[in-house]
């Protein structure tokens, strides 16, 4: 317990010392790469699994690019269908097409990349034998010599109708699971990885849609993905969801999944039909590589606000209720809401980040809808508790009144209403900064469920340098055209708009985002970039004056008429389609953005695997020559822990396992430590987290 205090406690210094250093504007960033056309689709919804990241990168040690996959129809009458599509290092389309063969109704695919050996895997809801229910496939790509598309018998993962038995002793013959998501964490095998494969269930039995989960999983390695064996695989599924599935009152979850480097599984999110004061963000997770007993944690997302005085010189509170009787401050809270499509990532430090929108609402159960800004809950096993972080907007450092960002008082002194719009006649209101955080202007499309719909919040997980963006749609200018006809958004009329905010401290503070349109940003003239996801992690270029740089791919739907005609009943009669199209943004470069020789430096030093970790973990580099080199351990104050390797080698790839031995073998404590590859002239160091 001391070690995990000491470790904690460094971790807070740690990010303390980021937090005071760390400014809040936006990165210097370039285009790495134009927007760039794969294929044009007749799909125009949400193109992928909910609650994943369609775009996963490559390592570098494997060739580096990305693999992404996506389900789209190339006619407006064709069978929707599941694609790859692989990008080499430079961005370039290498290859896309259709994964599986013949022409068959397919959808909403999940992808996950070996770290190991760059290789993906690949599930979708497909159709594989001869009964009606759809099954979760699977297969694996070789992608031998950098060769893509070389993929393995496709196998029924999940063989919809499942049988479950909850503990309550109920059992239901006729469940469905579709919508997969894909993890890889580490194996207690070894030389093996754990993939697993977790879908939802889409039958009612308690009135409600539950969607508790079905996942299987299989260990292998590279041998078996080269060799196309198919693994033994094993099912489990959460017992408390499965009672939650045939008990009456049962909330709908919204949930996603994520492993780590310690064998620990996650199904992670938030209750959207939780009473205002129940708790409604949610954490189950199994310590033992998928196996055994799940822990359920729960949590309030309530963040605390104040109702604003109606007037300049009043006391009653602006917001009402239906009897125009104010709201009393404890019955207004931020909460999460319209955030079904969330995601799930583990940081660097072993935390689990669940991005999404805090709203305010009502103790009547209401919400204001132009009131929805970007939050994340992060939820830290140390600590076992949730942390929930503005995004976009934040509240000023220097406020301490409000624990988060409150639109009416953004400035000093806090506390107090910042200014006030009309006047005494015709009745005075407090100016608020609103936003519109959705990939659409109109809440009525699609019978008014366009915010159940359309919300699509995204968070990378964290790379060794800790780096992290969330990115989203917002479409407030657009929302404010439509909405008062205001000249100086008429520009803004069919313009989607793509907001990126970068982290350089595994998530501890936000910059403010990177905005891209179709107004402002030359390169994405003529595009409306509907749906738009980042790939699963920003790559990592190196260390600056100005900190880490790095570079993030992003998938996005170029879609030619706003508005989803895929979706019953359509927001529009004409099923003309769009794009699917990539592109790439440098941030945070090193030098000048426009200077045309800039080229990333090759990293020799692998990100060690797993990590975090415990007990092991395996450290990889590359060698481009024959040369002497040094692999050491220190500790978070500089002190050499341990001399891994000393030796003169080829060129080639090495690697050495450190078993949290130090060089008199003694065990170490948990906490951060730091890998150091020497070579002549040429020194790296990395980053690991070592949890017992």
């Amino acid at each position: 317990m001391r070690q995990r205090l000491l470790l904690l406690l460094a971790v807070l210094i740690w990010a303390g010392s980021m937090l005071q250093a760390e400014d809040r504007t936006p990165p210097n960033w370039s285009f790495a790469r134009n927007p760039v056309p794969i294929l044009t689709s007749y799909w125009d919804y949400f193109f992928n699994s909910y609650n994943d990241l369609p775009l996963c990168v490559i390592p570098n040690s494997e060739g580096g690019g990305y693999f992404a996959t996506w389900h789209g129809k190339r006619s407006p009458t064709s069978n929707r269908r599941v694609f790859y599509t692989y990008l080499d290092s430079a961005g370039n389309i290498i290859n896309t097409g259709e994964i599986a063969d013949p022409d068959s109704y397919e959808g909403y695919p999940a992808i996950a990349v070996d770290p190991v050996s760059g290789k993906p895997f690949y599930a979708w809801d497909g159709n594989g034998d001869a009964d009606q229910e759809l099954e979760i496939r699977l297969t694996s790509d070789e992608f031998i010599g950098w060769i893509a598309g070389l993929f393995n018998p496709i196998v029924n993962v999940i063989d919809n109708p499942i049988t479950i038995t909850a503990p309550n002793g109920t059992t239901t013959t006729d469940n469905v699971f579709y919508w997969p998501s894909l993890a890889i964490g580490p194996s207690p095998i070894a030389d093996k990885r754990r993939l697993y494969v977790l879908a939802r269930n889409t039958t009612m039995h308690n009135g409600s849609l539950t969607a508790n989960p079905y996942i299987a999983w299989s260990d292998f390695n590279l041998t078996d993905i080269e060799n196309g064996i198919i693994p033994a695989w094993n099912f489990t599924s959460i017992p408390q969801l499965d009672d939650w599935n045939v008990t009456s009152g049962s909330p709908r979850l919204s949930c996603a999944l994520a492993a780590d480097g310690t064998g620990n599984l996650y199904y992670a999110g938030y209750q959207n039909t939780a009473e205002i004061f129940d708790p409604d963000l949610d954490v189950w997770v199994c310590d033992n590589f998928g196996t055994g007993t799940w822990n359920h944690i729960s949590f309030n997302s309530n963040l605390p606000t104040w109702n604003p005085p109606a007037t300049p010189t009043g006391t009653d509170g602006y917001f009402t209720n239906d009897q125009n009787v104010p709201y009393t401050n404890n019955q207004l809270v931020w909460r999460i809401n319209n955030s079904g499509h969330l995601n799930a990532t583990i940081d660097d430090m072993g935390r689990l980040h669940i991005p999404g929108l805090w709203v305010l609402h009502t103790i009547d159960g209401s919400y204001y809808p132009n009131l929805q800004f970007v939050k994340e809950a992060v939820w830290d096993p140390g600590l076992t508790q949730f942390v929930i972080k503005d995004i976009y907007p934040q509240a000023d450092p220097g406020d301490g009144v409000n624990t988060s960002f409150q639109p009416w008082d953004l400035e000093e002194p806090f506390g107090t209403v910042d200014s006030w719009g009309g006047n005494a006649v015709e009745g005075w209101y407090p100016n608020m900064l609103l936003d519109w955080p959705f990939p659409h202007w109109d809440e009525t499309a699609h019978q008014n469920t366009m915010m159940f719909a359309y919300n699509n919040v995204k968070v990378t997980r964290a790379n060794s340098a800790g780096q992290m963006a969330a990115v989203w749609v917002d479409s407030w200018r657009a929302r404010q055209w439509h909405g008062t006809q205001d000249p100086q958004y008429a520009a803004y009329a069919d313009t989607p708009e793509i907001y990126i905010a970068y982290s350089p401290n595994s998530g501890y503070t936000w910059r403010e985002p990177i905005v891209l349109n179709n107004v402002q940003t030359q390169q994405l003239a003529g595009i409306k970039p509907t749906w738009v996801f980042p790939a699963d992690q920003i790559i990592f270029g190196g260390q600056s004056c100005n900190g880490a740089w790095g570079k993030l791919g992003l998938l996005l739907y170029d879609d030619y008429t706003w508005g989803a005609n895929s979706l019953s009943p359509p927001y529009h009669p004409n099923p003309d389609g769009g794009r699917m199209m990539f592109m790439e943004l440098l941030l945070n470069p090193p030098v000048a953005v426009d200077d045309p020789g800039l080229v990333p430096p090759h990293n020799l030093l692998l990100q060690n695997w797993p990590n975090p970790f415990n007990p092991s973990t395996t450290i990889a580099f590359d060698l481009p020559a024959a040369s002497s080199a040094t692999l050491s351990i220190y500790d978070v104050r500089g002190r050499l822990v341990r001399i891994l390797l000393e030796a003169n080698l080829d060129a080639g790839r090495h690697s050495r396992i450190w078993n949290g031995i130090d060089q008199e073998g003694n065990g170490v404590a948990s906490g951060i430590y730091f890998y150091r590859l020497s070579l002549p002239g040429h020194t790296e160091s990395r980053r690991m987290l070592l949890l017992k």
